[in-house]
């Protein structure tokens, strides 16, 4: 007798999930894909930009060149789309995806809102646009101590400083990314360097400025949001076939999603306003119920960031980090697929 499929409930990663030790990532683990990485080269190949296979087999990682828009985002989607199509299925069914950032495009192929080689054209197109004018960046500072409890006061804080900020000439900063226990702040230069000024730095990372990346779901993106609408019509999306939850914690089922709401969505609000990860990742494991929660690769790093978001509505009971880890060791709910021993638990054999 077959046992029951576990629900499990997919979250895709977004820019930044692709560093040194993530080098070589497609050739280790997705060999047997090599038809579909054959097709994303190609169409690199075409547009005549390095391919993935390229990057993925450089002999070193080149932060300068593996980090840029017009690489990281084709080459993270790759990696996060592969791994979705490891995952055994006769183990799992798939219930709701959603994604960081970034990785809400990537989520748009899971889903099948979109062809898998359709979504790489989205992907490259959105970061060959943010590559080319890199508006602004982004500086992450954290909401919650060492044990991912709520400093008291801390938001408070922080939105003070950036409204003190917002009122000085020729500033512009806002709240790019809801992440879990920290904040992603998306500005111009001179209101990122009034804000590191400002912050004080804690547990000896923060403020972190985040290299290469621009000031993502901000209004500074608009000219981006208006390229892309152009660029990419509204027949690149279609229904998806399993419940998407985007950023604001919206949910867009298989049956009443309006394609062009979704285009609208996609390449226009998301764009330049910001981006509740915290919301979504809430919003999907309330509406779902999953068994598990399975973070595609590459990289693990998005697993603080989630474990933190269930802390924070007491999810399994966890109060604390403490909580989170123990409960992990003994039969995990977050899997990370950038983690080769929680990977082998659910790839087909």
């Amino acid at each position: 007798m077959m046992k029951p499929k576990q629900r499990a409930f997919v979250v895709c990663p977004g820019r930044g999930t692709y560093n040194k030790t993530e080098l070589g990532y497609l050739q280790h683990y997705h060999h047997h894909q090599q038809s579909w990485i054959n097709q994303a080269d190609g169409y690199r190949a075409e547009q005549q930009q390095i391919t993935l296979t390229e990057l993925d087999s450089a002999e070193e990682y080149v932060l300068k060149k593996h980090s840029a828009g017009d690489n990281a985002s084709s080459l993270i989607y790759a990696c996060a789309y592969c791994d979705f199509l490891a995952i055994d299925q006769n183990q799992f069914e798939i219930v709701a995806v959603t994604g960081n950032s970034m990785g809400w495009y990537i989520s748009l192929a899971v889903a099948a809102a979109m062809e898998s080689m359709t979504a790489l054209t989205l992907i490259n197109t959105m970061g060959n646009l943010m590559h080319q004018s890199l508006i602004g960046g982004q500086v992450i500072y954290p909401l919650v101590d060492e044990h991912w409890q709520p400093i008291a006061g801390r938001r408070e804080h922080l939105l003070e400083v950036m409204a003190a900020i917002n009122q000085q000439a020729s500033c512009e900063l806002t709240i790019s990314i809801e992440l879990g226990g920290m904040l992603v702040f998306g500005g111009n230069e001179l209101a990122l360097k009034k804000l590191t000024e400002a912050l004080p730095p804690e547990q000896q990372r923060f403020p972190m400025r985040l290299f290469n990346h621009a000031a993502f779901h901000t209004p500074l993106q608009q000219a981006i949001s208006l390229q892309a609408k152009q660029l990419l019509t509204q027949d690149f999306f279609q229904q998806p076939k399993i419940p998407l939850i985007d950023g604001r914690g919206k949910l867009w089922s298989p049956y009443s999603t309006d394609p062009s709401l979704l285009w609208d969505y996609t390449l226009g609000y998301q764009v330049t306003n910001t981006y509740d990860f915290t919301k979504a990742i809430q919003v999907g494991v309330k509406e779902f119920a999953p068994d598990k929660l399975i973070i595609l690769g590459p990289g693990s790093t998005l697993g603080g960031a989630v474990a933190q978001s269930l802390i924070a509505i007491n999810w399994l009971g966890w109060q604390a980090k403490e909580d989170f880890i123990e409960s992990q060791k003994i039969d995990p709910f977050i899997i990370s697929m950038g983690l080769e021993e929680q990977r082998q638990q659910i790839v087909k054999s």
